[in-house]
């Protein structure tokens, strides 16, 4: 197979030789493979935080939420309506809100949230998230989270005492507290709920609110998350003001929004390494250009064109990206593939937790590789060489035969 000529030159320079210009060479292809590598791994970790995120986000939270500017009466026809849908999976009415708990003798402040338990199987998971005790919602029984169990010392059979603030405001005997049995503990996985969320039943939350037969809201659960928006665009169309549908994902845009901005700022942050690796590649082929001042001479005055030259040179950059990101790519991919393993590896050595459990409830490290962002790093990647190599390939490319012939 014959090489075309610039590419043939450019691979003949950077034959590795004993010099400091091969030294910079392989330190740019190292800076390179350890950017693309780092930033594979970065990403890849924090999508696969977003998506387990989502996943246990809606959890406990159903596709679309509908709720008033208050308590909605006669909630029964709406409900009997949502749920006709046939894209619509569920529909149960709930009340939630936030309440005094009071559990020997120490005081805390979760939210409440009454739920029909029948239909509540229908728009969350609660039930399959129960580690302990039944799942059982009767008139004075509750359940908590994990979290909550374990820092107020909560167990199965335990009493808490509930007073809402909805009802201090009256001076009728509502206002009285509760006193609810703990029937069972459940573990999402998500912090504020596992430690902030108390569920009841939905008879006994609209007590405690003095709601009478009303609710708060109405949980939907679609047949997917692609039909959302468009559920949610029909059901805003035909429900009555003041009660209007919102998706999951605009009740909880900050904490989305929060994780979408880490990601960019870490690919960033990170892409600065391939440019500092960059900036080795400029060095090397400036040198190598300095270097080669009689060979560039001779081939002008062969009759090589100033883009055949810098086309030689412009191959460098681009050879050692081309490298670089190969390199980064596998490495990347290994290290993501036996993540879990270095990590328990890392734990057994030195007994350091790189990322505990108990902070981020994962029982193993989520990623998620996209080919999307592959793309983007590895492009990125190659022609933030290039154009590293630009600079001196259009210096060599510009150089005067008779300069350069000088020389010899």
């Amino acid at each position: 197979m014959t090489w075309p000529a610039p590419l043939f030159l450019a691979l003949r320079y950077l034959r590795p030789r004993r010099t400091f210009v091969s030294v910079i060479t392989v330190i740019s292809v190292v800076g390179v493979t350890l950017g693309v590598m780092v930033l594979i791994l970065v990403i890849s970790v924090m999508t696969g935080f977003d998506l387990e995120l989502r996943q246990k986000v809606l959890g406990l939270n159903a596709h679309l939420t509908i709720t008033g500017f208050g308590p909605i009466e006669n909630w029964e026809s709406t409900l009997k309506q949502v749920d006709a849908r046939p894209d619509v999976r569920g529909c149960a009415p709930f009340v939630l809100g936030p309440v005094l708990a009071k559990h020997h003798g120490r005081v805390f402040t979760p939210y409440l949230k009454g739920v029909d338990p029948v239909r509540e199987e229908r728009v969350s998971r609660l039930p399959k998230y129960l580690v302990e005790g039944t799942f059982d919602l009767s008139k004075e029984q509750v359940i908590v989270g994990r979290e909550m169990a374990r820092r107020q010392g909560i167990f199965v059979g335990d009493r808490l005492i509930i007073y809402s603030p909805r009802s201090l405001e009256t001076n009728r005997e509502a206002q009285l507290p509760s006193s609810m049995v703990v029937s069972g503990i459940f573990e999402s996985g998500m912090f504020e709920y596992d430690y902030g969320f108390v569920f009841c039943s939905l008879a006994a939350a609209q007590d405690l609110y003095d709601l009478g037969d009303a609710v708060h809201g109405l949980a939907v659960m679609t047949d997917g998350l692609e039909q959302v928006e468009g559920v949610q665009r029909d059901l805003n169309k035909i429900l009555p003001s003041p009660l209007r549908a919102n998706t999951w994902m605009e009740l909880n845009r900050r904490l989305f929004a929060a994780v979408a901005v880490e990601k960019n700022v870490m690919f960033f942050i990170l892409f600065f390494i391939i440019i500092v690796a960059a900036f080795g590649i400029m060095s090397t082929l400036i040198t190598v250009t300095v270097q080669k001042h009689r060979e560039i001479g001779i081939l002008k005055a062969l009759g090589a064109t100033p883009m055949d030259v810098l086309q030689v040179f412009l191959a460098q950059g681009v050879a050692v990206g081309v490298l670089g990101t190969g390199f980064g790519l596998g490495l990347g991919l290994s290290l993501l593939r036996f993540r879990n393993e270095f990590l328990d590896f890392l734990r057994k050595t030195t007994g350091f937790e790189l990322f505990p459990r108990e902070v981020y409830h994962f029982d193993q490290l989520p990623a998620a590789t996209n080919l999307r962002d592959l793309l983007v790093i590895c492009g990125g990647a190659l022609l933030i060489c290039a154009l590293a190599g630009l600079l001196p390939a259009w210096r060599a490319a510009s150089l005067k035969p008779s300069r350069a012939m000088r020389e010899i």
